[in-house]
C-alpha cells in the first residue's frame, strides 16, 4: 500500500439519519473577519463544514467536501454577492475524500483558482484512479458513487504544493502553512497570520456543535486509518499552540474557543484512546467490535459530564461514524507501529 493514500475505510461511511431534538446546524455560519462556515452537505448537517475566507472582493475555500458540496457553495457565494471568478485559491488541509472528494469539480467551476494542497497529496489530485479504486473497494461502485459522485482530476499547472512554512497572501491576508501530522501525513494547517486562527483540518480534532453547553464546546481526537501516529499528533498539536491562536477552525466543525482547555483536553485524550487499544492489542477476533463497543462508551461518558443533554442514543448517533473510524484506525495502528 501507498502510505501516503488514505485507506477507504477512513473516506466515508453509511449515512445515519440526523438526531431531532437539537436545533439544526445552519447551512452557513458567519463569523467575523470574514470567515464563514458553508454545510459541506455530507451525510448529515453539521457533519462537515467547508470554510469561505473573504479579503477584499476575493476568495478561498478550506476543504471541499464532495461533489454534492457544489450546489451549497454557489449559493452561498451568490448571497454574498461573490462569483465563482472571485475565488482565488482552493486550500485542502488533507486530502481525505471528505475534505478533497470535490476538489476536482470545484476547480472546474472556479476558473481562477489554483488548488493548494500538500506535496504528499498532490499527485493524488492530479490523478485520482487510486484515491477512487481504494473507496470503491470498500464500499462498492453504488454506494461509492452516491456519496462522492464524481471526483474530477486537477490540472497539474493549476496546484501550488505547500510544503512547511510555505507563505501565501490572500489579497493583502498573509497565511502561513504548517506540516502536521498526526492525522495524517498529507496534512497541512493554515495559519491566518493577521487574526492569529487556524485552519485546522482534523488535526485539532472534532467539536460537533451539537454537544455545545453554554458556549464550551466538547472536543475529541479522530484516529482514522491507515496513518494515525499519536506521537506526530501530540507534536502538531503543540505546534500549533505556539502560536498562541485565538481560535480554530476544524473541518468538523466549525470555529471553537478555548483553546488552551482544549488542547490539554486533546492530548489526553489521544492517550486514552492509544492505552485502551494497547489493552485490546492481544484481544483476537473480536477486537475491533470490542474496540468499537469501548471507545463509543468513553466518548459517550466524556459528553455527558461535559453538560450535554441530548438523550444517549441520540448521543450515539452522532458519534456513530467517527467512533467506527477511530477503532479502525486504531487496529491498524496496533497491527503496523503500535504492536512493536
Amino acid at each position: 500500500m501507498n502510505n501516503d493514500l488514505p485507506a477507504g475505510a477512513e473516506m466515508g461511511a453509511k449515512s445515519h439519519p440526523s438526531p431531532p431534538s437539537h436545533p439544526p446546524v445552519p447551512h452557513t455560519t458567519d463569523y467575523e473577519n470574514g470567515v464563514s462556515a458553508i454545510d459541506a452537505d455530507y451525510l448529515r448537517r453539521g457533519l462537515a463544514a467547508i470554510h469561505l475566507i473573504q479579503e477584499n472582493g476575493q476568495a478561498a475555500l478550506v476543504d471541499t467536501g464532495t461533489s454534492s458540496s457544489v450546489a451549497g457553495v454557489m449559493n452561498a457565494l451568490r448571497e454574498k454577492n461573490l462569483t465563482p471568478a472571485d475565488v482565488a485559491y482552493v486550500f485542502l488541509t488533507h486530502i481525505h475524500l471528505d475534505h478533497a472528494g470535490g476538489a476536482g469539480e470545484f476547480m472546474h467551476q472556479f476558473p481562477n483558482a489554483r488548488l493548494v494542497v500538500h506535496p504528499r497529496g498532490a499527485r493524488h489530485m492530479i490523478d485520482p484512479a487510486r484515491l477512487i479504486a481504494s473507496a470503491t473497494s470498500v464500499y462498492g461502485e453504488a454506494e461509492f458513487r452516491r456519496i462522492y459522485s464524481t471526483i474530477r482530476p486537477v490540472d497539474p499547472n493549476r496546484i501550488i504544493e505547500a510544503p512547511d512554512g510555505f507563505r501565501l497572501d490572500l489579497n493583502g491576508r498573509p497565511l502561513l502553512f504548517l506540516d502536521t501530522p498526526g492525522h495524517a501525513r498529507h496534512h497541512y494547517c493554515i495559519l491566518d497570520e493577521r487574526y492569529q486562527s487556524f485552519f485546522t483540518g482534523d488535526t485539532f480534532g472534532i467539536s460537533y456543535r451539537e454537544f455545545d453547553v453554554d458556549g464550551m464546546e466538547f472536543v475529541f481526537p479522530t484516529t482514522t486509518p491507515v496513518q494515525f501516529d499519536p506521537a506526530a499528533a501530540h507534536a502538531s498539536l503543540e505546534r500549533l499552540m505556539s502560536y498562541h491562536p485565538s481560535y480554530a477552525f476544524l473541518t468538523h466543525y466549525g470555529r471553537i474557543g478555548h483553546l488552551a482547555r482544549h488542547v490539554a483536553e486533546m492530548h489526553d485524550l489521544i492517550d486514552v484512546h492509544v492505552t485502551l487499544a494497547l489493552k485490546l492489542r492481544d484481544y483476537g477476533p473480536e477486537r475491533l467490535a470490542v474496540l468499537t463497543e469501548e471507545l463509543g462508551a468513553l466518548l459517550l461518558d466524556h459528553i455527558i459530564n461535559h453538560g450535554c443533554k441530548l438523550p444517549e442514543e441520540e448521543i450515539r448517533s452522532l458519534l456513530d461514524l467517527d467512533v467506527r473510524l477511530n477503532a479502525q484506525g486504531l487496529e491498524n495502528w496496533l497491527d503496523h507501529a503500535g504492536a512493536r
